[in-house]
């Protein structure tokens, strides 16, 4: 994917009071940064924030973090931020491979993965979010009933993904490959894309996985 680099966009993402510079200096004390102890979820590959903008705002009792390792696509979630009064948010500017290094364990309780890179050549599997090599860094940093949630309109990536996930040692709790039309669709908040698609009369997919190993998988809702 080809992104448009737009002048300047380090120099304010640099000065933006809305990002967290350095934040492996905040490992295991994110509650400071928050100034509480309410659960924290973060979405990696926010985008331009639509979705966990919302739902900061939708719940103000839980602290979120946006990343997002290009700057030029961060700083337009920055600027949507600055319009909005919602102090439960903040924003990194890394590569998810790094959550290790900067969430101690236990420290997040839910992690949102919404719409990113296929990467459908299978020489780069391993660069996909739901690959076992980012697996392995969800496990380090969420609590032992943390969810993951994935929604993506990309329906081998999903496919892939029901097989990945499982044999990384998580559960699927529940999957859909038609997210509007299925009881999953109860209390979603749309990303930018999802709106897109959805228009386009596109299905998306979603599931939810754990680390809490169950006797039963569960049924595809198709």
């Amino acid at each position: 994917m080809r992104l448009r680099h737009i002048k300047g966009a380090e120099e304010e993402i640099a000065a933006s009071p809305y990002v967290i510079h350095e934040p492996e200096q905040q490992k295991g004390r994110w509650h400071e940064v928050f100034g509480n102890h309410n659960p924290i979820r973060i979405e990696v590959g926010m985008g331009k924030g639509k979705f966990i903008m919302e739902l900061a705002m939708k719940n103000p009792d839980i602290n979120y973090i946006g990343i997002e390792r290009y700057s030029s696509v961060l700083l337009r979630g920055l600027q949507k931020r600055a319009e909005l009064e919602i102090p439960n948010i903040v924003f990194m500017c890394i590569d998810a491979q790094e959550m290790a290094e900067i969430f101690a364990p236990g420290e997040v309780d839910r992690i949102y993965l919404n719409f990113s890179d296929p990467w459908p050549k299978d020489r780069h599997a391993k660069r996909r979010l739901t690959s076992d090599r980012f697996l392995a860094v969800y496990d380090k940093i969420l609590k032992q009933e943390g969810i993951i949630e994935f929604k993506t309109d990309n329906q081998d990536l999903f496919r892939y993904s029901l097989e990945s996930i499982p044999a990384a040692g998580w559960t699927v709790d529940a999957c859909t490959f038609d997210l509007h039309h299925s009881e999953m669709a109860a209390g979603n908040v749309m990303t930018e894309y999802e709106t897109k698609f959805a228009a386009e009369g596109k299905p998306i997919c979603k599931l939810t996985a754990s680390r809490r190993m169950k006797e039963e998988a569960p049924a595809y809702n198709k």
